[in-house]
């Protein structure tokens, strides 16, 4: 059972790291010279279409399954697997505090920016979204880094 979720939190984060990572190195590249008008529409678009299943799926599940494999592994499993299942929830869960706190904010705020001023909307969404997509893309691969370490060592 235990290696069964610690498997499932591999999955689920290295699926999150992925998807991150596709922002930072194909879309948002792609909509870098689109005018405003079409950058706001199509972000908004996006944020429309990931509030899915599939989406929570892995986005909630990657941290409920890396908390309940750091729980077993707590309870009774050796410690070279507890420490790196734990800096992978430790990793993940400051990503979504990222994602809560700032991209979930600046996402709501370009939709209900509208089309009336797309180059205001852009202007204060753009320059703060993308570096910290970086940065949330890259505590995703660190936690999937420490989950695969771990796995390495059941």
């Amino acid at each position: 059972m235990r290696i069964a979720v610690l498997l499932a939190a591999t999955i689920t984060t290295g699926m999150m790291a992925g998807l991150f990572y596709a922002y930072s190195i194909s879309v948002m590249p792609a909509l870098r010279d689109a005018d405003a008008a079409v950058f706001t529409e199509v972000m908004q678009r996006i944020n429309r279409a990931i509030t899915n299943g599939w989406f929570f799926l892995c986005f909630a599940g990657a941290l409920v399954f890396s908390a309940t494999a750091t729980v077993l592994y707590a309870i009774s499993g050796p410690a070279e697997v507890l420490v790196p299942t734990a800096v992978g929830l430790v990793l993940y869960a400051g990503q979504l505090a990222l994602t809560a706190g700032l991209h979930i904010p600046l996402n709501n705020a370009l939709d209900a920016a509208g089309r009336d001023d797309p180059e205001a909307a852009r202007r204060a969404f753009e320059p703060r979204w993308v570096p910290w997509n970086h940065v949330r893309t890259l505590l995703c691969l660190g936690a999937f880094v420490a989950l695969c370490w771990a796995l390495t060592r059941v």
